[in-house]
């Protein structure tokens, strides 16, 4: 009886969906019907995840390892703000980057890209929509650094303010535009390769996505610290110049219909997870002022960028599904009523197998990337046994909760007539930013409290 009910709903939200074809609003506007949905055994979901993954979490690692070298830099030690622009730019992979993959993914699985001309005019539009975000939050994110990091203390120059808006708008412009192209070619790749996007278009997003960002952050921030003395006009030259090509980027998106729409709606979820992410630099800037706990930074994008990255991926499943068989403003008789966590890796839904294996994703792969920076010789913190146990736990509840709180969202957003593929994602990476950046500064204070200490955190 209740697979008959299950069924039956599923049924009739799609019946409905069909009937909304063309609507427009915040949804994906779909002009044919919607071909069926490819299935999936768990064992295949987990082989198409399991490369992008290792790949997402070895940039990942990487990017930790460049920012355990930068910390010792000038810019770095004089002007440790720029630490809480850290999570804030590397989570614009989870704001603009992994936005544009689940709205992409979508639209090659309903149909939206089988067209040449229609493929291109969501590509661009999309494009040029992620360059006015980007140069927006690059700003935005300088200012909340220096509201957080300066303004508390009572202390402000404004060559350092000046520097960090640069930095912040100049990396947040190369990094998005690098990364853009490079995750329109993963989509159109997937679609040609017969591979579910959804699986692998947002780790993907993220492979390279902090070391590229974190790289340039610290070049650029550098140089124009080194040229505060003597040219100390240059860092405003270079925030002026970026900023005056917004125009340029708002012309364009606006000329496509996908993108006109976000260009006046979506900046709420980017903004507000801007500013999420910015608390959790704000948690890591204040850690790694304390030469205690210095060694937190190693870790810090491994454990952000990981929980990211798989509810990334959950809640683009999650939202293509939803595209796929219920009309907007509806959820599957599964998703009705109050939320409960086990609903989310035991229900009854069509994504609670994609769930478990996440999270069964967790420890192995924390354990690896772990063992990675150890032969790196890099981090500074020796894997003891207490040491693993806790990281594990504090990587493994980040995950849990992220998880939990992508079913709800995306359920709810869809409930209430926004589109998830737009709204969830910046929302999620962001609270995991803060999660991951919270528990690990806690476990490292419980982990120092009780004496699992390294007489070399922080060289």
């Amino acid at each position: 009886m209740c697979i008959f009910l299950l069924i039956s709903s599923q049924k009739s939200c799609r019946a409905s969906h069909l009937n909304h074809l063309g609507t427009g609003g915040d949804y994906l506007v779909l002009p044919r019907a919607l071909p069926n949905m490819p299935k999936e055994s768990p064992l295949a979901m987990a082989l198409q995840i399991l490369l992008p993954f290792l790949l997402a979490g070895f940039g990942t690692v990487s990017a930790g390892m460049v920012l355990d070298i930068v910390q010792h830099w000038e810019a770095f030690q004089f002007i440790t703000e720029i630490f809480i622009l850290v999570p804030a730019l590397l989570g614009l992979k989870g704001n603009l980057e992994m936005t544009l993959a689940s709205r992409l993914s979508t639209a090659v699985n309903v149909g939206k890209m089988d067209s040449p001309i229609e493929k291109w005019n969501l590509i661009i539009g999309n494009l040029a929509l992620k360059q006015v975000q980007a140069t927006v939050v690059g700003f935005l994110a300088a200012v909340a650094a220096v509201v957080l990091g300066w303004i508390p203390e009572g202390k402000f120059q404004m060559s350092h303010a000046v520097l960090l808006c640069s930095s912040s708008v100049a990396t947040a412009f190369i990094a998005s535009l690098l990364q853009g192209f490079l995750m329109v070619g993963v989509i159109v790749g997937s679609k040609k390769t017969g591979i579910n996007p959804d699986n692998v278009a947002t780790p993907i997003a993220a492979s390279f996505g902090d070391l590229i960002t974190l790289a340039i952050l610290a070049w650029i921030s550098q140089g124009l610290y080194k040229c505060l003395d003597t040219y100390p006009y240059v860092s405003s030259l270079v925030c002026a110049f970026f900023m005056c090509l917004t125009p340029l980027w708002i012309v364009i998106s606006s000329k496509h219909p996908a993108s006109r729409t976000l260009l006046y709606s979506g900046w709420e979820p980017v903004i507000t997870a801007m500013v999420i992410s910015s608390i959790g630099g704000l948690i890591l800037d204040k850690t790694v002022s304390d030469p205690d706990l210095a060694g937190i930074v190693v870790y810090t994008p491994v454990i952000n960028g990981i929980g990211g990255n798989l509810v990334a991926i959950q809640a683009s499943r999650i939202s293509t599904h939803l595209h796929f068989h219920c009309a907007p403003g509806e959820v599957p008789e599964e998703a009705k009523g109050c939320y409960y966590p086990c609903r989310t890796f035991w229900g009854s839904g069509a994504n609670h197998r994609s769930a478990q294996v996440l999270l069964l994703l967790v420890i192995p792969g924390h354990i690896l990337f772990l063992y990675t920076i150890h032969l790196m010789k890099s981090g500074h913190t020796t894997l003891t046994p207490i040491f693993m146990s806790v990281y594990l736990s504090a990587a493994m509840l980040q995950v849990l909760l992220l998880l939990c709180i992508s079913d709800w969202m995306v359920h709810s957003m869809w409930r209430s007539g926004k589109d998830p593929d737009s709204f969830s994602i910046p929302y999620l990476t962001a609270l995991g930013d803060l999660l991951g950046t919270a528990l690990l500064a806690l476990s490292f204070h419980f982990l120092w409290v009780i004496g699992d200490q390294d007489s070399d955190v922080g060289d």
